[in-house]
């Protein structure tokens, strides 16, 4: 792989993605979920002020299913984790790699001017980055 070589997180993240309202439930958010693939859901901004949330599905399985709580009884806010940390689409997958392994992510929202415009993943980052750095 030479130094000119790069791909960037906008290559490979996933750009459908599902938004959520807090105020939902657990059961409302995983039954609109229409992009099971990004194993996330992305929490919309209250106003313009406020910051945009996530919950991955791990945060239901830990914090919901295996705690025996009702998805019905549980809204969103609750299991969130806000504000989400962004990345930068033209950001190096390999960059992206370091970060998601400082932060201990899986998985994060890509943000372009203040707006989420897609979901990277360590999956995106090796099945497709890695993919096209190799050929």
């Amino acid at each position: 792989m030479s130094e000119n070589e790069m791909v960037r997180v906008r290559d490979v993240m996933k750009t459908e993605f599902d938004m959520v309202d807090g105020l939902a439930t657990v059961a409302d958010a995983l039954h609109e979920m229409k992009y099971i693939d990004t194993k996330a859901l992305i929490v919309r901004k209250r106003n313009d002020y406020d910051e945009y949330g996530i919950v991955e599905l791990e945060d239901i399985a830990t914090d919901v299913l295996a705690r025996n709580r009702a998805p019905e009884r549980v809204n969103i806010y609750e299991i969130m984790n806000k504000p989400l940390i962004g990345i930068d689409p033209d950001m190096d997958i390999r960059y992206c790699a370091r970060l998601f392994e400082r932060y201990h992510l899986n998985r994060a929202a890509v943000l372009e001017n203040r707006e989420v415009i897609g979901i990277v993943s360590y999956a995106d980052i090796v099945i497709k980055g890695m993919k096209r750095l190799i050929s």
